[in-house]
């Protein structure tokens, strides 16, 4: 059951299918919306060292960041509210001006799902424009061990979700990804695939058997393969040839947020992926 939603409002690109996508699925499920601004002010100011003679220059800069910052949150949040007026959704703004990765994880918790642009995160440009940390990779680690989850990660351009590839290795983490993404369910006539990575051929058709029929249960057909771990383009690959238009991913996948820690193939999958990620743990 999803009744609220949390969205992150970085001003980006992303920011509008974030927007779009949360809207669709709040009506659909009768929820309401909460926008937090992730961009820090005090942060923004941050230039480094400033040579001889160059303060006048730096002010400049640090003026030009706070305005063109603030320029595109204000245009997110009229977005968010002009989308949910329209629609008819419920929607609350919540500018944080001093840590905005905290209040997003005060907030998570009182939220069923949120939605931001994750590469964005990873976008070196990005996050020396606007105040993010200089290691982003520990940015999303912050949130999804501080109980930022599940993430829908949207991609750069809208797509209407009609499937969904899960990403199973039958470890308790992408178990536990699958049955939360199946128990929120989202999109009531989603089709999914579940796939699983084979390190040795032939290991996981019990596997794929046993998940297939937990879906059946609540109500969702599943097809299932198993495909190579060590096959080129893996999950990204396995998503496009499929046509599918989400990837769900958990522990377990390759390293996928083992231990807290966002492995090399997630990191490359967020870099890469061109449809959006809904991630757990």
């Amino acid at each position: 059951m999803i009744k609220r939603i949390l969205v992150g409002l970085g001003g980006t690109h992303f920011t509008a299918v974030a927007i779009r996508q949360a809207v669709d699925l709040a009506e659909r499920h009768g929820a309401s919306i909460v926008g937090v601004t992730l961009v820090d002010p005090n942060r923004l100011k941050r230039l480094g060292p400033v040579p001889a003679g160059g303060a006048v220059y730096a002010d400049r800069i640090r003026e030009r960041r706070m305005t063109v910052s603030r320029e595109a949150l204000e245009e997110a949040m009229a977005a968010l509210e002009a989308a949910c007026a329209k629609a008819g959704v419920g929607c609350r703004i919540e500018w944080e001006a001093n840590a905005p990765f905290d209040r997003m994880i005060a907030l998570a918790r009182y939220s069923d799902l949120t939605f931001f642009g994750l590469r964005s995160l990873f976008d070196c440009d990005f996050s020396s424009e606007c105040g993010l940390s200089n290691e982003p990779r520990e940015s999303v680690i912050r949130l999804i061990s501080g109980g930022v989850r599940p993430i829908i990660a949207v991609a750069p351009q809208h797509r209407k979700l009609q499937s969904a590839l899960v990403a199973y290795s039958g470890s308790m983490g992408s178990a536990n990804a699958m049955r939360c993404f199946v128990q929120l369910h989202p999109w009531t006539d989603l089709r999914l695939q579940i796939v699983h990575l084979e390190e040795r051929k032939g290991r996981g058709g019990r596997l794929l058997e046993e998940a297939a029929d937990y879906c059946r249960r609540h109500g969702l057909e599943a097809e299932t393969e198993a495909i190579d771990a060590k096959a080129p383009g893996g999950l990204l690959r396995c998503a496009q040839e499929k046509n599918c238009d989400l990837i769900v991913l958990g522990n377990g996948m390759g390293g996928l947020l083992k231990r807290r820690i966002l492995g090399d193939t997630t990191l490359e999958l967020i870099q890469k992926a061109d449809r959006p990620l809904f991630l757990a743990r």
